[in-house]
């Protein structure tokens, strides 16, 4: 009888971690699917939830080298190499607001030029795969956050002009005893795009949230925003802490389509937090893409 007992346990047991495994990996695979990727062709892609670029290159030997001893790591120098350039390419190309990218801060500075190519060539190997053809493939990875972001927050500060006065009207508070904690952008059937630098605007035109109202250090150590798919992740993201206000997209706005215009109401609402703003500094907005 104490046998049968400790066997009928033992399979409960070993049912539990089976599930409990399954369980595990619908999670990884629910957080994958809830994430913001761009992807460039077969170059790599942008992964803007968890703000980093990706890039793959592929090398193969010169051909009187196949079959040789030598003809390995010729084969993976050259795909480091087009790993490097696809991955400057790819940077080149992020969106820092609805009008402007990488590239054109690059051109308009040496200085940005060099700095850009430093961090491209610093950046890390993720993943190295040699194929049965002889050819090699490499996938690098660079933070947008950090290091990258020293060298654009400041330019995206210096681009932002500050607009004139406009007239007081009055602001609805919010409720009594309520604090805010983030901001939740729904922004999903607008065809919006995310950006590292993205404005929140009210049906007038006028600044809810961008880069004139943030705190340097934080958006250089987690960008201005995050982005998901799934609006009740976003409400639960770390980033907006415990009670964020949750707000619906009018339309996206601007050519590059990254910022989001919502209503009065909920603007003016956002504008009578008073006590609760400092949130906007902190960065802690959330927006939800589809």
């Amino acid at each position: 009888m104490q046998l049968k007992c400790i066997v009928a346990a033992c399979i409960v047991g070993v049912i539990l971690l089976v599930a409990g495994a399954a369980f595990c990996d619908e999670k990884v695979s629910m957080s994958e699917w809830n994430q913001i990727v761009e992807q460039i062709g077969t170059k790599g892609n942008i992964n803007w939830s968890e703000g980093y670029v990706e890039a793959v290159g592929i090398g193969a030997p010169p051909e009187q080298y196949i079959g040789k001893p030598n003809a390995r790591p010729m084969a993976l120098r050259a795909a480091t190499v087009d790993a490097y350039r696809n991955l400057l390419e790819i940077v080149n190309g992020v969106r820092i607001d609805a009008t402007t990218v990488v590239k054109d801060f690059v051109t308009q500075s040496d200085v940005i030029n060099a700095q850009v190519q430093g961090l491209v060539k610093g950046a890390k190997e993720m993943k190295k795969e040699y194929l049965s053809d002889g050819t090699v493939e490499v996938t690098l990875r660079m933070s947008l956050s950090g290091d990258f972001a020293k060298v654009i927050v400041p330019k995206i500060l210096e681009k932002t002009q500050t607009p004139p006065p406009a007239p007081e009207t009055p602001r609805p508070a919010a409720p009594a005893g309520v604090v805010y904690t983030g901001l939740v952008i729904d922004a999903r059937g607008l065809q919006a795009r995310p950006a590292m630098s993205p404005k929140i605007l009210d049906e007038d035109g006028k600044e809810i949230y961008g880069s004139m109202n943030v705190d340097r250090e934080y958006a250089v150590q987690q960008g201005m925003s995050g982005y998901a798919r799934d609006l009740t992740a976003a409400q639960s993201n770390s980033r907006v802490t415990n009670n964020p206000v949750t707000v619906k997209g009018l339309k996206a706005d601007g050519q590059g389509r990254s910022d989001i215009v919502i209503s009065n109401a909920d603007a003016s609402a956002i504008r009578g937090a008073a006590d609760n703003i400092t949130f906007l500094k902190k960065c802690r907005v959330m927006v939800v893409l589809d």
